[in-house]
């Protein structure tokens, strides 16, 4: 199993899981700043490597941040890139479940894009991708304006489903899935607030594959540890669409068991077949459950930029195949999935979509250069679970590609769980969240 010292400084060395191109671009970079002039960025990005190109990324999320990062710092002043991002800033779904306990603010998980601009020479444009031109290679936004490419990234995150019952706006407000951290983050933490003692949260839990596999099971424990403390005889009830918990199986069945037997009940294998916002009642396979809050979290899919451009290639129309030694879509040349819209055997977490952008940055770099793909690449995800208010677990896989399936698959030896939670955890989960925001943003 892998140390965690290792497992902090994996996260935080900005040399992470990209092949062997990423080193040999750097040193031909530096060979050549001999006889280039300044790049005008403070980070090293090199003048000239010989590469050029025009990259647009649609996304400003962990991959699409970290992507057009990588394209600039390894393939220089050559690479054009463009970054497309709705928003002024990304909030991080990676610990914002903190926010329902009162110990982080959503202020505090925002991140802007001056550095990618300022340091690394990026062109951010604010503004949403409505139509993806792969014939005439480029992307048309709601403005009208258009941007060409060589090469495009799509990093868009995931979209939800609606669940029965809740198709209105007004019925969505009154049952938040908070699962893009933002407004119904903080809506959600007010109404954990307003409960009353002995009040009763009902959380539900998509079928996989979904954004974070433990995060759901962090939510209950958070959830349930502040109610605790806070607003005794309460509960919290887990409805699991999935047979079983997904991820962290030994830290949340411990936490559920154990540390919030008096508090959680667990409920695997669970269907919702509508919801009465009027009511905050939920009806399920199992019977119908009124609720003081009802956070419910839907099936995903990926953002709707992709399925408005035809770009679904799954057999249930919801993600992309990638070929994952490059991400490029398997039925669009030309256009790469990153992050938690590519169909992968690896999790839809922050980290990995750290990890994949990498990849997919040094395989565009190589296509750009007439080079072969890395024929091996290796990704690996590391996650912090908050069990308490001040112990947490954590969970961590190495993935390496394989030729006979055309896959990521698990390293056995260096992926597993903590023996336990701890407030050492705790601490260090600060750490890595740092770490890998700072190697995304900074």
């Amino acid at each position: 199993m892998i140390d965690r010292r290792k497992f902090i400084q994996w996260a935080g060395a900005s040399g992470i899981a990209f092949s062997s191109v990423g080193w040999s671009l750097l040193a031909r970079a530096d060979s050549k700043k001999k006889n280039s002039t300044k790049t005008g960025t403070s980070t090293g990005v090199p003048a000239n490597t010989g590469i050029k190109g025009r990259v647009v990324v649609i996304g400003g999320g962990m991959a699409g941040a970290t992507v057009a990062k990588y394209l600039r710092l390894w393939g220089g002043t050559g690479v054009a890139v463009t970054l497309i991002e709705r928003d002024s800033a990304y909030t991080s779904n990676i610990m914002s479940n903190l926010v329902l306990n009162g110990s982080r603010t959503i202020g505090s998980l925002q991140y802007g894009y001056g550095n990618l601009s300022s340091r690394y020479g990026v062109k951010v444009v604010q503004g949403e991708v409505l139509t993806i031109d792969p014939v005439g290679k480029k992307v048309v936004l709601a403005g009208g304006t258009s941007h060409a490419y060589d090469r495009l990234v799509i990093a868009p995150g995931v979209d939800f489903d609606i669940l029965p019952g809740l198709e209105s706006s007004a019925a969505q407000a009154k049952v938040p899935h908070a699962w893009k951290a933002g407004p119904q983050t903080t809506a959600l933490r007010n109404m954990i607030t307003a409960m009353p003692n002995g009040g009763v949260f009902v959380m539900s839990i998509p079928a996989k594959p979904y954004r974070c596999p433990p995060g759901p099971y962090e939510r209950a424990c958070v959830v349930a540890d502040w109610l605790k403390t806070n607003r005794p005889g309460s509960k919290v009830i887990v409805l699991d669409a999935n047979p079983g918990i997904t991820a962290e199986v030994n830290a949340f069945t411990d936490a559920f068991y154990n540390v919030h037997a008096d508090v959680i009940e667990y409920q695997p294998g669970v269907t919702i077949t509508s919801v009465d916002a009027t009511t905050m009642t939920v009806d399920t396979s199992i019977g119908n459950i009124r609720a003081n809050v009802l956070n419910l979290i839907p099936p995903h899919r990926a953002g709707k930029v992709i399925s408005a451009n035809g770009l679904t290639n799954t057999a249930d129309g919801r993600w992309t195949k990638v070929d994952v030694l490059s991400y490029e879509s398997t039925t669009a040349p030309g256009i790469h999935v990153i992050g938690d819209a590519s169909a992968t055997t690896q999790p839809k977490a922050g980290h990995i979509a750290n990890q994949e952008a990498k990849v997919c940055a040094d395989a565009i770099l190589r296509l750009l250069s007439g080079l072969a793909l890395d024929p091996s690449p290796h990704t690996n995800s590391a996650c912090y679970s908050p069990i308490t208010a001040t112990t947490a677990s954590w969970l961590t896989a190495n993935y390496r590609y394989d030729a006979a399936t055309a896959s990521m698959v698990p390293v056995p030896a260096s992926s597993g769980e903590a023996a336990a939670r701890s407030t050492k955890n705790f601490d260090e989960m600060g750490k890595w969240f740092a770490a890998l925001m700072g190697d995304t943003f900074a």
